[in-house]
This record gives C-alpha cells, structure tokens and sequence, in this order.
C-alpha cells in the first residue's frame, strides 16, 4: 500500500521528474508506466516512487530507448540501464576531462527523483551526475544494508546525500555507518524538522547540514561544494570525522623525539591529540540520565573528535618538516 502522506498530483509529478502531464498520460494509459491511486474525485496520486520512475523514463527515452521497451520494468532495472549509459558517459568524460563527474548514494526516493528533472541537472551543469545506489530510507536497525556491487574498476561515490522528515540524533551513527559501508567520507543531509541540539552534533561530526526547502541552484551549489577532494590540509565542510589515525605508542614515540632545534612541536601535538582522544572516547562512554544529557555528550564526543582528526593531520605535518617517519594505524 503506498504511503498517503507521500502521494503526488499528476502535476507535481512533471514539475519534479520534467515529463509533460500529456506524455504522462500516455505512457500510463497505453503503455501501463504507472498505476496511481484515484480520490473520489478521480484525480491521480503517485508515489514517490512514480515520480522517481518518470525520471528515469525521461532520460532513457531521451537517450534512444523506446518506451514500450521500459514501462513495465521496476526501478532497479531502470537504474541499472541508466547506470550503464552513466558509466560509458563517465569514461567517455575521464579520457575527454571535458567534464567533472559527480558520484552520489542518494538516501530518499524524492530525493533521487529531483536529481533527475531538468531544473537540477541544469544547475549542475557541466558537472555530470552519477548515482550509483538509491535507498528509499535510512536502514532501520544499526548495521546498513549491503553496499550495491559495482563493476570492476569503478570508482567508489564520492558523496552521501540523504533526505529525511525528521532528523534525530539516533540516526547520526547509522549514517556514518552506512557512509562508511560504501566508502564515503563525505555526507549532505536535508531536513524538514529536528531539534537544534542534533543539528549541532552532525555538524560537528562534519556532517553538512542543511534545512529544506532548499532552491536548485542552492542544492546543487551545495553538492559541488563538497565533492572535491583534493588535500587542502583542512578537514573541508562535509566530511566525517576520521577513526584514530596514530596509535598510543606512535603518540608516545612522538613526544619523546628531542629535536635538535629545541622545537617542542611534536612533542606539544602528540600530547594534544592523547588529551583530545581520550575526552572523545570519554564523552562517547559517558552515562547520562536523558535524551538532553545523551545529545550533548554525542556533541562534545563529536567536537573533541573533529578536533583530534585535525591536530592529526597537523602532526603529520609536522612529522615531514622534521623529517620524522611517522606510521599510521591501518
């Protein structure tokens, strides 16, 4: 049964997926596309899912398929020959370097819709846009699903953007899970409605975060802004915190180091990092007696951590001007 808070009036459907209401009506009526509810009035509701197939629909016929091929194949399909066209568009790119090529995991059906209408693709122009796994919703449980297998040689996303009603604190872990589970460190969440403690904390765990209704030009400004990855020696907007990147004894073997120019650096960071890791793990062990208490540790778990990952990557450069091999835990 499809959810009633999620329907959409044929209308709404061609504003989001870019299909005319006409072609709409034919791909349903002759060819069987969709199959919407009807109020009592007659008028037609489509699923968030509808619209997420108007989408693909669009841009396969667009690129030479016949509809009669594609109406009666279910999302999966569909994605799975759009994510072919994309992979041969995406290598045709890289030999050519005439365009950047944007990889998402899209968490949200409406969400992955609107990356596929028209308003959306052309404000990431000349970006092109690769989705390599679409969730209807966050996993429920603590462990995410499965990464979806790609093809040898493909290039893991670069991004997770997530599109949730309410957001709550709960769901910070089963994003960085799920993040981390198909290699991403890079996380955009949209939200309608969540408390400004739990905003705070996935900030400060270096989630983006960012309240809707957003504009397309602002969405897909936002998308680019955390896309690239070149080293800037900053933890950049919209990057998880990294796990401990040094061991206690590399820590420790670090602050011992006598520098032949009295420089106390390495020994001052080193120190800093162990004081930093230590409050984060503390904070993230810390009893508390309610929701308020649990949200506020989560924060200062995630403060101290941000801040740690950043001293780390200070210590390895300082490690290289004194010209000391530094090991990294694997």
């Amino acid at each position: 049964m499809k959810d009633l808070q999620n329907l959409h009036r044929i209308g709404a459907v061609s504003a989001l997926s870019g299909v005319p209401v006409s072609t709409l009506r034919v791909w349903e009526t002759r060819y069987g596309a969709f199959t919407p509810l009807k109020t009592g009035g007659q008028h037609r509701l489509y699923s968030q899912e509808d619209v997420l197939r108007a989408g693909l629909l669009r841009q396969l016929t667009e690129a030479g398929h016949a509809i009669s091929t594609l109406a009666r194949r279910d999302v999966d399909a569909l994605t799975g020959l759009l994510h072919q066209q994309r992979q041969a568009r995406a290598r045709q790119a890289d030999q050519t370097g005439t365009h950047p090529v944007l990889h998402l995991t899209v968490v949200g059906l409406a969400l992955a819709a609107r990356l596929q209408s028209p308003g959306l693709t052309q404000a990431l122009s000349p970006w092109l846009l690769r989705i390599d796994s679409t969730l209807a919703e966050l996993p429920a449980g603590p462990q995410p699903p499965t990464p979806v297998a790609r093809g040898a040689g493909d290039e893991p996303p670069g991004l997770l953007l997530v599109q949730v009603n309410s957001l709550h604190l709960s769901q910070q872990r089963t994003i960085e899970a799920l993040a981390r589970a198909q290699g991403l460190e890079r996380v955009v969440v949209l939200y309608r409605f969540a408390p400004e403690t739990t905003v705070k904390t996935l900030q400060a765990s270096g989630v983006l975060v960012r309240r809707e209704p957003i504009s397309d030009a602002d969405l897909a400004e936002l998308i680019r802004s955390v896309q690239p990855l070149q080293a800037t020696g900053l933890l950049p907007t919209g990057r998880l915190i990294s796990p401990r990147r040094y061991s206690e004894e590399t820590l420790a073997r670090m602050a011992s180091i006598q520098s032949p120019l009295l420089c106390e650096c390495p020994r001052h960071v080193a120190e800093l990092i162990t004081q930093l890791a230590s409050f984060e793990q503390y904070s993230q062990d810390c009893l508390h007696r309610n929701e308020e208490d649990a949200a506020l540790h989560a924060y200062l778990c995630a403060v101290s951590g941000s801040a740690r990952a950043l001293f780390e990557q200070a210590l390895a450069h300082v490690a290289a001007h004194e010209g000391i091999a530094l090991e990294a835990q694997p």
